[in-house]
């Protein structure tokens, strides 16, 4: 199987993890949540040799998001996601702009909305999207089941879960999107989450304070 890489890249005030996955052969890509900053992205993208064939959105706020019709326009590729749950947040990116002191950034409709099951080609091998709400209604995971290596945005961290107390979110959704979509993909998928650093789904099943096996339902 052709090796599957990543590299991150911190983005905006929030501190995002951008994220660049890319196969060894070929060098095809995608760029999952460009919150900002696209210069910097694009740079990152031109030393790395890789080659975009997609945007990948995990949900509609802000600072996932911020980059994309920049980046879309610069690399000409698609932007797919998140699930079309989310359209209330894209469309209201203004918005979410003057409530959180950000620049304005261009607004943009997803090329495509993704729904659960969907499979996206990299190279040799596929993402796999899952619908995990709870922190957004519309919230996706992009899991490569080969590589044992998701993209969960803002649903899982290590030590901690996803905000709920933002438009729409759902404590309980995001507790059963955890147990019942990702954990079950196994103990010992590394996973790069939405901020901070990477962990385990196991690891985070046997310790996490708010979702882990101490911890009731």
């Amino acid at each position: 199987m052709d090796p599957l890489n990543y590299r991150l890249l911190a983005v905006t005030p929030f501190a995002q993890n951008a994220t660049l996955l890319w196969r060894e052969q070929g060098r095809e890509a995608v760029v999952i949540d460009p919150g900002g900053e696209a210069e910097r992205l694009l740079a990152l993208i031109d030393e790395l040799q890789i080659q975009p064939q997609a945007i990948l959105l995990t949900h509609g706020h802000l600072d996932h998001v911020g980059a994309s019709a920049e980046l879309a326009a610069a690399l000409h590729c698609p932007i797919l996601g998140p699930h079309r749950d989310d359209a209330f947040l894209i469309e209201g990116l203004e918005d979410q702009c003057q409530r959180f002191g950000f620049a304005p950034v261009t607004p943009f409709t997803p090329d495509r909305w993704l729904e659960h099951g969907e499979r996206i080609a990299l190279g040799a091998g596929e993402l796999e999207v899952l619908h995990c709400p709870g922190h957004t209604p519309g919230h996706l995971v992009y899991f490569e089941r080969a590589a044992g290596l998701a993209q969960v945005g803002d649903v899982l961290f290590r030590g901690s879960i996803g905000r709920t107390d933002f438009p729409r979110g759902n404590h309980r959704q995001l507790l059963d999107s955890i147990r019942e979509r990702l954990f079950p993909l196994g103990d010992e998928v590394r996973f790069i989450p939405g901020h901070g650093p990477m962990s385990t789904f196991g690891r985070e099943r046997r310790s996490n304070p708010y979702v882990g096996d101490t911890r009731g339902a």
